[in-house]
């Protein structure tokens, strides 16, 4: 394959079928076949650039396509019927202003081509260590005879390694386009600021088994979009907040070269489904580091803030549905579980995006909007200092009494290191006070020296 892609075999033509056997993904031969060829244009005009992405936007929207159903007017009609009650309904829910642009109904490749940038940003780090991998790999183990030609390749060779990291993502990002039923589905901010989207040809799935009626579905689906988009285009500062959560865990992934190798010297082409296991379980991807966990706890907790909002905020919106208890719960199983493509994603970057104190963080706004109301609980997002921590689900007392304080006007209890902050702030001493109030105890606060070696430099 190498010698072909150097130019250097019989015909210049590689056999599909074969390509996607070895492959071990089962992407699309006439795919694969066009993946090659960039790959071949690319070595032969010595092009040194990255990774194509237009190669994974290319598999995404094949895979997102190939049914070749589209939105049909009648379920536009539905949707746009549904979106206008909704944001009545969650305008008495939340004090967060509705939307400047209208809400989309949208098909799966539309969904692909808006999202795809966002994972493409999340999925980068791990394709360059991909890349970095098996040129290392290639290298070491290539034959006497072809290490000149491996060595010259150069930065080349990356291509090979983020050129088929990319083609799988594309084939992810694809199948996730089947699964999802709104923009903010899957928990990150995906979509354009301010933009909320549902997808119908996906409506089907997902209540299958309910037994709910489908304008009930809709009026629950489109509510929850509607808050999602709401938030985000409130809290301005949430989405790059997000983005910089999961860039953070990202920047430590790397490829365990040793499990890469080891994989290498025992692959037989003809049964390719240990490398199909190898890359559908994140078995090439080591253990997270200390800091990936900090970082993925980080994430963890803000995506559950966030979703026990759009959850607490839907249900009261929604309460009016007979069927909006069943319908959330079936989200919330349906998020704490995943999909078949939201799982092989997180094998594929090794990212989980399933908050897992969801309910938790449910229950603490719930404790709060029954305080203090909707008002002060939705004025918590307007700094990214007022959100709450972990130990606030942890403790939803604890915030309820600091917001319930905070409205009767009374300051917050102040700690020692709070004063000693404001007094060093100030230009004071911050030294042991004399029961007198001064200084060091003595009656006129001086001791002799000079007023200004009291205070700190």
């Amino acid at each position: 394959m190498i010698r072909q892609l150097f130019g250097g075999g019989t015909g210049g033509d590689l056999d599909a079928e074969q390509l996607s056997r070895l492959s071990g993904m089962n992407i699309d031969p006439a795919m694969m076949q066009a993946v090659m060829r960039q790959l071949q244009g690319a070595f032969a005009g010595g092009d040194e650039g990255g990774i194509s992405w237009e190669m994974a936007t290319r598999q995404a929207l094949h895979i997102a396509n190939q049914d070749g159903l589209g939105v049909t007017s009648g379920q536009r009609t539905d949707l746009d019927q549904a979106f206008a009650l909704a944001a009545l309904w969650l305008s008495e829910a939340t004090t967060i202003s509705e939307l400047a642009a209208p809400p989309q109904v949208i098909t799966r490749g539309t969904w692909v081509e808006a999202t795809l940038p966002v994972w493409q940003e999340l999925a980068e780090p791990v394709a360059t260590s991909i890349a970095d991998a098996l040129t290392s790999a290639l290298s070491e183990q290539a034959p006497e005879d072809m290490q000149g030609l491996v060595q010259g390749a150069g930065r080349l060779m990356r291509t090979v390694g983020g050129s088929l990291f990319a083609s799988q993502l594309g084939q992810v990002v694809g199948n996730l386009s089947k699964e999802v039923i709104s923009g903010g589905d899957v928990g990150i901010p995906l979509m354009p600021d301010g933009q909320a989207a549902i997808l119908p040809q996906n409506f089907a799935d997902f209540g299958q088994g309910l037994e709910v009626p489908e304008d009930q579905l809709a009026l629950y689906a489109a509510t929850r979009e509607l808050a999602h988009a709401r938030l985000f285009r409130h809290a301005r500062w949430l989405r790059l907040h997000v983005i910089s959560q999961v860039t953070d865990f990202a920047r430590g992934v790397h490829v365990d070269t040793e499990a890469l190798d080891d994989l290498a010297s025992r692959f037989d082409p003809s049964q390719p489904d240990e490398l199909r296991r190898a890359l559908e379980s994140g078995a090439l991807l080591p253990a997270r580091s200390e800091a990936q966990n900090a970082a993925l706890s980080r994430l963890e907790h803000l995506l559950a803030t966030i979703e026990g909002w759009v959850e607490i905020v839907t249900e009261d919106a929604t309460s009016r549905l007979p069927s909006a208890v069943r319908i959330a719960e079936a989200v919330r199983r349906r998020r704490a579980v995943g999909g078949p493509a939201e799982r092989a994603l997180g094998s594929l970057v090794g990212l989980e995006l399933r908050p897992r104190r969801m309910r938790e963080a449910a229950a603490m706004w719930r404790a709060v909007t029954d305080a203090v109301g909707p008002a002060a609980r939705d004025a918590l997002w307007d700094y990214p200092d007022l959100m709450p921590s972990a130990s606030d689900i942890d403790d939803p007392a604890a915030l309820v009494a600091r917001l319930q304080a905070r409205a009767r006007g009374e300051e917050p209890v102040r700690d020692e290191m709070d004063d000693a902050l404001a007094r060093l702030l100030a230009g004071d001493d911050v030294g042991n006070s004399g029961k007198d109030g001064t200084e060091d105890g003595t009656e006129d606060g001086t001791d002799g020296s000079a007023p200004d070696d009291h205070r700190p430099v």
